[in-house]
């Protein structure tokens, strides 16, 4: 049976939907005080959006380290800007929790990438492109994945912009914040839709 939201929008189909941008509360977790405050909000959670950023390389061979991770609750998004807070143990235990769902798109890949500064194993990761693939969905991809399942478009116009200023631009908060609200969003709805959520 095709299922209704089982659907592979085109590019032009996606461009005419609404445009999501998340506009709740961005914290941009500063200082080891600020740590602390963030990961006692997010042990909380159960379930977290969960999504990384580098600065993109335009030349062969040569490749860059994560910049920035985001981490989404249900009332809050926290950006870890690691220039600013290297990757420790504190939040490596959150990445590594069994017992708290991180969800993401490809994120197998983003905490391999993450482990290279800072060894450890992650747990309770669910891909949702995985996920996507194994109810017999059309799209696996964060942008179309947030099309198919909640009707919205999410801007990818910041994707490809430097990640390791020590400042980052309020486009680019906005855009890091987005992805993992969405993400943490798209299963949600899967668990509505009565998809299977196991891998």
């Amino acid at each position: 049976m095709q299922l209704e939201f089982n659907r592979n929008l085109s590019k032009d189909e996606i461009n005419q939907l609404p445009i999501f941008r998340y506009d709740g509360e961005i914290v941009q977790v500063e200082g080891q005080s600020g740590l602390r405050a963030a990961l006692k909000s997010l042990k909380r959670e159960k379930l977290l959006g969960f999504d990384t950023e580098t600065k993109p390389s335009f030349h062969k061979g040569i490749s860059h380290k994560p910049a920035l991770i985001q981490l989404a609750g249900s009332e809050a998004v926290y950006l870890f800007q690691l220039r600013k807070l290297p990757l420790e143990e504190e939040l490596v235990s959150l990445l590594a929790d069994p017992g708290l769902i991180k969800a993401g798109v490809a994120i197998g890949d983003d905490m391999r990438f993450l482990a290279q500064l800072y060894e450890f194993k992650a747990a309770g990761t669910a891909d949702l492109g995985d996920l996507a693939r194994k109810n017999g969905l059309q799209v696996y991809g964060l942008r179309p994945l947030a099309a198919d399942l909640l009707q919205v478009r999410i801007s990818k116009s910041a994707r490809c912009s430097n990640w390791n200023n020590a400042t980052l631009s309020s486009q680019q908060v906005a855009y890091a914040a987005t992805d993992a609200w969405i993400s943490r969003r798209i299963y949600l709805r899967m668990l509505e839709l009565g998809l299977n959520m196991q891998l």
